[in-house]
C-alpha cells in the first residue's frame, strides 16, 4: 500500500493534501506523525472524567489536525463533535463521539497498514 492508497482507504483526498503540502515526503511525514497526536485521547479522557472543556479542546484540536492532513471524513465527524461540545456541556454528544471513534479507527488502521508495508 502506498500513501495514496492509505488516503483512499481512510476516505481522504490525497491530491488535495499533496497540493497543499507540496511533496510526497511531507505528506508521508505528517501522516505518520498523526499516530502520536494526543487530541483523540484528550477527547476520551475528558469524557471519562466528565470534563467537557478538555473534551471540547481535544475535539477542536483533532478537527484542525484532520483539516491540515486532508483526513476529510475524520475532519467532518470531529467538526460535528466540536459543535456538540461547544457549550462545554456533556449533553447530546454521544452520537457524534461514536462517529469519531469509528472514523478514527478506520484512519489509524489505514496509517498502520501503510507504515507496515513501508518496513
Amino acid at each position: 500500500m502506498d500513501i495514496r492508497e492509505c488516503y483512499e482507504k481512510m476516505g481522504a483526498s490525497y491530491d488535495d493534501v499533496l497540493q497543499r503540502m507540496g511533496s510526497d515526503a511531507l505528506v508521508e511525514r505528517f501522516t505518520g506523525s498523526f499516530l502520536s497526536d494526543g487530541s483523540y485521547q484528550m477527547i476520551a479522557d475528558g469524557i471519562e472524567a466528565k470534563d467537557a472543556e478538555t473534551a471540547f479542546r481535544g475535539a477542536h484540536t483533532l478537527k484542525g489536525v484532520c483539516l491540515n492532513l486532508g483526513f476529510q471524513k475524520l475532519y467532518e465527524v470531529s467538526a460535528e463533535l466540536t459543535e456538540a461540545l461547544r457549550d462545554r456541556e456533556l449533553k447530546g454528544y454521544e452520537e457524534q463521539f461514536a462517529a469519531v471513534q469509528k472514523q478514527y479507527q478506520i484512519t489509524v488502521e489505514a496509517i498502520r497498514e501503510w507504515q507496515q508495508e513501508q518496513n
